[in-house]
Formats: structure tokens, sequence, C-alpha cells
């Protein structure tokens, strides 16, 4: 059930429903990450083949995954737009 907001959703003028809707878009990269490592460990560990492309996938996945965490949580500017044009 998605969340509910007191307001019309405005990501462009919204900062709140701004930073709700990246750390809900993270959380869904990162239940896909989750569920495709979980396939593709499992296929790996099942055919006992050793190409070497899984922790290749893996790891590049990972640190995209590390890289979208560090942009909504550090560098992400959620300051309300219309008090920077109030000046």
């Amino acid at each position: 059930m998605p969340p509910r907001w007191p307001r019309k959703p405005d990501r462009e003028n919204d900062p709140a429903y701004r930073k709700l809707d990246d750390r809900i878009t993270f959380a869904v990269h990162l239940a896909g990450f989750g569920a495709a490592n979980s396939i593709l460990w499992f296929w790996e560990n099942l055919t006992q083949r050793s190409d070497g492309w899984a922790p290749w996938v893996s790891l590049s996945w990972l640190a995209i995954l590390a890289g979208h965490f560090l942009y909504v949580s550090v560098i992400a500017d959620y300051s309300d737009p219309a008090d920077s044009t109030a000046e």
C-alpha cells in the first residue's frame, strides 16, 4: 500500500515528497539487487560453473547501489526551492 500524502504530490516543489520518493526508489533498487543476486548465485552454485562473470556482475551492481545510496543520503539537495527564491 503506497504511503498517504496530505497534499497532491509535486516532485519539483515539495522537498519532503522528493526525499521520500528517492528513498522508496533506493529501497526498490536494493530489493532488486538482493533478488537478482540471490538468483544469480543460486544458478552459479547449481550449475557448478566457474566462468567468473557472477562476481563481476555482483560487484558492479553493488558499486552502482553504493553510488545510489550516497546520492540519496549525502549528495541530494532536499531544500525547499521557495526558500532560495525568497531572498
